[in-house]
């Protein structure tokens, strides 16, 4: 199930650098990490839909490589988005 459009806006309003910011890392990351809990609660009913664990997989490992860019070029930001989701514990 997609993000709703209301979500997605509120997530993108939320994590922008400026204005008219629509596709920074940060809310790349957050608009996955949304996604990412909504199919982590679908498998939990689901425990036998391969093809969602594959998307979900997928999703993880692209966040992984969002967070290492932002880990890479903006240090401050990665740990401030890190600390927003509660990605690390």
């Amino acid at each position: 199930m997609p993000l709703t459009r209301e979500k997605k806006e509120r997530l993108i309003r939320e994590y922008r650098m400026h204005d008219n910011d629509t596709g920074s890392p940060e809310i790349q990351i957050a608009l996955l990490t949304e996604r990412i809990s909504q199919l982590t609660g679908h498998l939990k009913l689901h425990r036998k839909d391969f093809s969602s664990r594959r998307g979900l997989l997928k999703l993880v490992g692209q966040r992984r490589r969002l967070l290492d860019y932002l880990k890479d070029t903006d240090l401050e930001g990665y740990r401030k988005i890190v600390e927003e989701l509660g990605l690390r514990k």
